[in-house]
């Protein structure tokens, strides 16, 4: 496999904003709100969002399942998880 077919697989698991259209509203929130914002943990999400941790956390599992954020540990404390949305342009 050369770089340029693993880049492009690489963009095709990436999803789009359709993908986010049939979601429920808070996972839409949640996309919004990483979009202005590049990378966040759970609880900055929930408190921007004002919504429930436990929503947060649905939503989130839903983005994920879709392709559409990308999450990875955080270096400064390794019990949470960073959250940056990976929608194409």
């Amino acid at each position: 496999m050369s770089a340029s077919e693993s880049i492009r697989q690489e963009a095709d698991d990436r999803g789009s904003w359709d993908d986010v259209r049939d979601l429920p509203p808070s996972a839409k929130l949640v996309a919004k709100v990483l979009e202005y914002n590049d990378t966040m943990t759970q609880q900055q999400i929930a408190d921007e969002t004002l919504l429930p941790s436990r929503t947060v956390r649905y939503a989130l599992n839903r983005l994920e399942e879709e392709n559409v954020i990308d999450s990875r540990f955080s270096f400064s404390d390794a019990r949470k998880r960073l959250y940056t949305l990976d929608i194409e342009s």
